[in-house]
Order: C-alpha cells, then sequence, then structure tokens
C-alpha cells in the first residue's frame, strides 16, 4: 500500500491535493481529476485498480463490483514516473466536504453510501456490501448495495453540505435520516426504522422511515445529501420551458392576468408578445 501525503483546499468546493513520492500512485474515480504535475502518467485500467486483482478473472471481479454499485466500469491509476515528487489533485463533484479516513486507523474496511469515492492510495480494493436486512434494503436510501473500500492506507470520500463524525459507544443508538448517513465502521449496526406515527410520516416531511446506528464504531454523517439538493434545484427550476414562479416578474405582481403577463413580457424585452 503506496503511503501518500496530502492536503485539503477551499471550504465548500473543496478539492484534496495528493503527493507522490517517485514510483507512488494513486486511484481516481473517472471525472474526478482536478489537475496533475508533468511526470505523473495517467493509466485507465478495467476495475478498481487494486494490486490485489491479478489476472482477467480479477479484473472481470473488479468491473463487476463497480458496475453494480453504479460506479464506471474503470479507474484511473496515477503513477509518478518522475525522479521528484509530483502532485495530482482531485474535485469534489457538488457542494460539500471531503472527508480522509485512515484504514489502517479502523480496521481496514469502510462502508460508504454509493457515490462517495473520490480518491486513494494505490491498493485501496472497492468492493461492494450488501444490506444484511430486506428492510434496510428497501427504505435505506442507498437501497441494498453500498460500497466496501478495503486496504490499509488513505482513502477520500466526499459528501454534502456539512460533516458530522461520531464515535457511537457499544449499544449507543443515533437516528438519522436515511440518506444522511456517507459511511460507517463495520461494527456499526445499520437498520431502518418506521417513524411510528402516520400523520408524522405523511405530513412531517421527513419520510416514513429514518435510519439507526448502534456502535460501537465511527459513523460519517452528512447535513445535505444530493438527492435534497437535486430535489430543491429541480422544484424552483421552470416547468416545461415557462417563467420560474420566483423570478419576480411584474406578471407575477399583477396575480398572472392576461394583461399582467403582457406588460412583464414587455417590460422583459419580449418584442413578440
Amino acid at each position: 500500500m503506496d503511503v501518500i501525503d496530502y492536503e485539503v483546499f477551499g471550504n465548500e468546493m473543496q478539492y484534496v491535493e495528493l503527493e507522490l513520492d517517485p514510483g507512488e500512485a494513486a486511484i481516481g474515480e473517472a471525472g474526478s481529476m482536478f489537475y496533475v504535475d508533468p511526470g505523473i502518467e495517467l493509466d485507465t485500467v478495467f476495475g478498481d485498480g487494486s494490486a490485489q486483482q491479478g489476472g482477467l478473472f480479477g479484473k472481470l471481479l473488479g468491473a463487476g463490483k463497480r458496475l453494480v454499485t453504479g460506479e464506471s466500469l474503470f479507474t484511473t491509476v496515477y503513477t509518478n514516473h518522475d525522479s521528484i515528487k509530483r502532485r495530482v489533485a482531485f474535485a469534489a463533484p457538488y457542494p460539500g466536504k471531503i472527508v480522509p479516513v485512515d484504514l489502517s486507523r479502523i480496521g481496514g474496511t469502510l462502508i460508504a453510501q454509493r457515490d462517495a469515492f473520490l480518491c486513494a492510495a494505490r491498493g485501496v480494493s472497492l468492493g461492494i456490501a450488501f444490506q444484511r436486512r430486506l428492510g434496510t434494503g428497501f427504505f435505506g436510501g442507498e437501497g441494498f448495495i453500498m460500497e466496501k473500500l478495503d486496504g490499509d492506507g488513505m482513502v477520500f470520500v466526499h459528501a454534502g453540505g456539512t460533516i458530522l463524525e461520531r464515535q457511537l459507544a457499544p449499544g449507543e443508538v443515533l437516528r438519522v435520516d436515511t440518506g444522511c448517513v456517507v459511511a460507517y465502521q463495520p461494527t456499526v449496526d445499520f437498520d431502518i426504522q418506521y417513524v411510528g406515527k402516520i400523520r408524522t410520516a405523511l405530513f412531517g416531511g421527513e419520510g416514513l422511515f429514518f435510519a439507526t446506528l448502534r456502535g460501537p464504531g465511527h459513523v460519517w454523517l452528512q447535513s445535505l445529501p444530493f438527492s435534497r439538493l437535486a430535489s430543491r434545484v429541480f422544484a424552483a427550476a421552470p416547468q416545461a420551458g415557462g417563467r420560474s414562479r420566483d423570478e419576480g416578474g411584474f406578471g407575477s405582481l399583477v396575480g398572472g392576468t392576461a394583461v399582467g403577463g403582457l406588460l412583464g413580457g414587455l417590460l422583459g424585452g419580449d418584442e413578440d408578445a
């Protein structure tokens, strides 16, 4: 496993810069590269790019795991072939935080939501983790399958909004929105619980279920899941090619009447009105 130095830059739109010694390498999710120094060669491989897989069967197995988790079949390996240290950076795909995790300090395995993986040191294996309970798979927000990151090096995952880290004691329970779970150690028991009241489920705006995390183990939570952000953007966007209801145009001030719409169009520069 390659040991790499890193630094995270930015606040809401972060990127992580990895420093590679001669001969060291990192793996990155397809399309996540920000910039790369001369001397670092890029090699797109079939599968997860981990050093453990060998032969055609190993490559097919690694590619199959990534396909099941919704990721690309290919991974890019960045290798420093120069005689001095070089840098490569990876950028987050949407507003949030980049979370560095040293797998050697948490037992060698991290269970993460799909699409959370950003980059890692060469040697980290990207696999799949199946939810053990039927209810968790159907209502857990991430389905039956999550990403399983194995190894003893650094791995970097991305999450939306602000990150909350909690170390749960044995038997300690934390209840959260199902989409807010980013990652957790395999020692944590992840289950889904019904909210308990029909009125709360229908009109509370939080859905029918929430996630329960039972310790011991470390958990990472996000305050803004991408699905929640996307739904708000979609709701605020103009529908069917029309104007947004929140534009504040003259037509909206007149109550949406035909005269108001006409005047609003003229003042807005619609010469064909």
